[in-house]
């Protein structure tokens, strides 16, 4: 895609332009980083800054249209900053096109200024008024929440807290411009309050606090538009993060060599299942099964050993009384992995002694990395996997602390600890060693909050360790796997959705690359 731009001395120029899609870009940003991108288009390449304004509300005017084409009555709740300039833009196309718009001031309009007080002036030029916020319409049939941008730093308050919980009581849905009012930009925080919104469009780069914290509960469907802004732009920043999903990652899981057998797979020891949890560490084998490991054997507590793979008889058994029984079963592996239904009771703290001195392959979850908090330890060649409570204990913190910044804690777990870390919950955060930035996975919903659901993402990424993929790859392909397997399990109902769901979509998805071999 190319754009006439002007440089500093005025001259014009064809210069490649950012492409605009249906997909998702995959980098991340601070809201700060975005801020530079708007100002180096605007610096360096001459585009007017009232130009990419229009351009925003034009596109979050078409996806109003795409999304609720039947609407004919729109509320835009504008705030003082450009984030209300936006909205002055939706309102006039809205008004061109016939329909019925009114335009709610949150905020004293003497304070709008720059590029989002020209827009103001086009909108009442065009024959539009501006009302002071006093409560919402009744009969609006989308609302645009055009109130509080990127730049949110403390807590909402006053009118503007008061608009946001009036919108989050409608029935008719609510288009977010750039980012729901109220959410941080940069860790998915809930200032105070924020706004609950049906669809999100954001522009030049997506926040990542759109997927991170409460973001994914307040976003509602994410749209994005480059503002057809100069490619070139984009380097003048690194990105926050990577987001992630199965679409790309299942680009890592190749065709199977026909001359291949179960050892080119893999051996995966899944070590767990003490008395009465047995069910957790049976949850993971089966899904490490599923995800293509060759071999997985499953050394578990004597007291249900010899009926555990009563219903999955692929599953190999072993029962374990210590550590010194654990070891020839390790020699064979590949990879282990450790934690499902542990617990903490003496066998379990025998078993755990002898696996984290281990310098091979390893996967920690579950009761293993509360084993891990009470004797911290450093890994090289491990993948954590904690949930917020498990990850509060391992950082001897909260779990509000934890979630208040999820990159943060990810990092502080990976310095802590080393390897990859893999904090579990909306958004799952996966931070590999220093210098790699860490990957946001955009696929999985609600229905996955159940129980043995990580118990499966243990077998999962533990069979995609010894399938050779390294640790990083392991985490985010296997992250995006266990998700994507959500997702298809969810279309049948999200409420009610157990962990064994998931495992009967992990085989349809990881045959489902556009890498696989063709039938004959």
């Amino acid at each position: 895609m190319k754009g006439q731009v002007r440089d500093r001395q005025g001259n014009a120029n064809m210069i490649r332009c950012m492409p605009e899609g249906d997909r998702l870009p995959h980098a991340l940003y601070r809201a700060d980083q975005v801020r530079h991108l708007d100002r180096c288009a605007i610096r360096d390449y001459g585009v007017p800054g009232i130009t990419l304004m229009d351009r925003a509300g034009a596109a979050a005017y078409r996806v109003l249209r795409e999304r609720w084409p039947g609407a004919r009555r729109v509320a835009v709740l504008a705030g003082v900053g450009n984030n209300g300039g936006d909205g002055y833009v939706i309102a006039r196309l809205a008004r061109a096109d016939g329909l019925d718009v009114r335009v709610l001031q949150v905020g004293d309009p003497e304070r709008v200024h720059g590029d989002a007080a020209a827009s103001l002036e086009s909108w009442r030029t065009a024959g539009g008024a501006l009302e002071p916020y006093q409560g919402l319409p009744r009969r609006s049939e989308v609302l645009v929440d055009a109130l509080l941008g990127t730049g949110l730093k403390r807590p909402v308050e006053g009118v503007w807290a008061e608009a946001i919980r009036a919108l989050n009581t409608q029935v008719s849905p609510v288009l977010a411009i750039d980012i729901p009012s109220g959410l941080h930009a940069d860790t998915g925080q809930v200032m105070g309050v924020a706004v609950h919104a049906s669809a999100t469009i954001t522009f030049v780069g997506l926040k990542q606090g759109l997927f991170i914290g409460a973001g994914p509960d307040h976003s509602g469907a994410i749209h994005f538009s480059a503002l057809s802004i100069p490619a070139a732009v984009y380097s003048s920043q690194i990105a926050a993060a990577r987001r992630i999903d199965w679409a790309q990652q299942g680009e890592r899981i190749g065709p199977r060599q026909r001359t291949a057998h179960k050892g080119t797979f893999g051996h995966l020891l899944l070590v767990g299942g003490a008395p009465g949890l047995s069910g957790a560490v049976r949850l993971a084998g089966e899904a490490a099964l599923r995800t293509g490991a060759g071999l997985v054997t499953v050394a578990t507590h004597p007291a249900h050993a010899a009926w555990l793979n009563l219903w999955r008889p692929e599953l190999m058994v072993v029962a374990v009384e210590t550590s010194a029984d654990l070891a020839p079963f390790i020699e064979r592996s590949d990879v282990v992995a450790i934690g499902p239904g542990l617990g903490r009771d003496p066998w379990a703290r025998d078993l755990w002694a002898s696996v984290c001195a281990l310098r091979m392959p390893l996967v920690v979850d579950a009761d293993a990395l509360n084993l891990l908090a009470e004797a911290p330890a450093s890994g090289a060649d491990w993948v954590l996997t904690p949930h917020p409570g498990e990850a509060a204990r391992l950082l001897g913190t909260s779990v509000a602390s934890i979630e208040q910044d999820r990159p943060r804690s990810a990092r502080d777990l990976q310095g802590r600890f080393g390897g990859v870390v893999v904090l579990k919950g909306a958004g799952t955060l996966i931070q590999g060693s220093p210098g790699r930035l860490p990957a946001v996975c955009s696929d999985g919903n609600p229905g996955m909050a159940t129980a043995g659901s990580g118990d499966v993402l243990t077998g999962v990424v533990g069979a995609l360790r010894a399938q050779r993929l390294d640790a990083d790859e392991a985490a985010c392909a296997g992250v995006c796997l266990h998700a994507a397997a959500g997702d298809l399990a969810a279309c049948q109902g999200e409420r009610g959705m157990i962990a064994s769901d998931i495992i009967a979509s992990l085989r349809v998805l990881i045959n489902r690359t556009s890498r696989s071999e063709e039938s004959p």
